[in-house]
């Protein structure tokens, strides 16, 4: 009388484990998956930061083409080509992650970036306009800024520049990019202080230190400013000062920074050479 009980019991007990088995097949598949996305998600994050652009960009038509349609993987693709300064193909890449139904508002304003970099401005203002107000980020205003640049409109560039620089914690390439808007528009003293406010956050920014340079040269200042320098950028910078007073006709003071320039760089300074060369060659003709 016990025997079907029995039988059941077994038959119920298989069935349990079988379950159980399943379960845990499934529980082990799903972690598995999440780690090959978090090691996917670590090999994207290497490819776009520290690999080779170019290799990047390889790395995500493969990875594109074998899971389409994944916008993670379009944007690792168009912010590789930008990356690999292929901004043509850029703008393309970027306008398929604006398309995709996944989009963000900040894709546009990649897309306007490089849409910039093709020095297509029209169409970067046009995408930027696009964009909500309310919509506010450092990238957006920093561009917002460049196109108001591109048009001459001062007044809301600088307020733009101005709204950027609010908006990071590392504000120097912005200041030295509104350093030389106001340098463009012949306010010298006003870029002036841009460009020493930019290397107050950035001391080793060069092209700011070359702007600087510049800014102080066209107001017939030329001493080189007291700020961090290596002796080979002296030398940059007293050859920059020296084409400066040359191009404004003060040719004495230029052909002594030239020799100063030549004097201090550690090695054969080809560059002033050929610029002292060519003055004392003008002069003497």
């Amino acid at each position: 009388m016990r025997h079907p009980i029995l039988l059941s019991a077994a038959l119920m007990g298989s069935f349990a484990l079988s379950a159980c088995d399943q379960s845990g097949d499934a529980q082990v598949e799903r972690a598995l998956q999440d780690v090959n996305v978090v090691d996917e998600t670590n090999l994207n994050d290497v490819m776009l930061t520290v690999a080779d652009p170019n290799e990047a960009v390889n790395y995500f038509l493969r990875a594109s083409a074998n899971d389409p349609g994944r916008i993670d993987l379009m944007r690792g693709l168009a912010t590789s080509l930008v990356r690999a300064r292929r901004p043509s193909e850029a703008v393309t890449a970027w306008q398929a992650v604006v398309d995709h139904e996944e989009s963000l508002t900040n894709d546009k304003i990649d897309l306007a970036d490089a849409m910039i970099r093709t020095n297509d401005w029209d169409s970067a203002e046009a995408v930027l306009d696009s964009i909500p107000p309310t919509h506010e980020t450092f990238k957006r205003y920093r561009l917002e800024a460049m196109v108001a640049d591109s048009n001459e409109e001062w007044d809301n560039a600088d307020s733009f520049y101005e709204t950027a620089v609010g908006l990071t914690t590392s504000p120097a390439g912005v200041l030295n990019n509104w350093g030389f808007s106001k340098l463009t528009r012949g306010d010298y003293a006003g870029a002036e202080r841009l460009f020493t406010d930019a290397l107050r956050n950035d001391a080793d920014l060069f092209t700011a230190k070359n702007n600087l340079v510049l800014a102080r040269g066209a107001q017939r200042n030329y001493d080189l400013p007291v700020i961090p320098m290596s002796q080979i950028e002296r030398a940059q910078l007293l050859h920059t000062l020296a084409l400066t007073a040359i191009k404004q006709n003060d040719l004495t003071i230029g052909r002594g920074l030239l020799r100063e320039a030549i004097d201090t760089h550690p090695q054969h300074f080809e560059a002033a050479v050929r610029s002292l060369r060519a003055l004392e060659d003008n002069v003497t003709n």
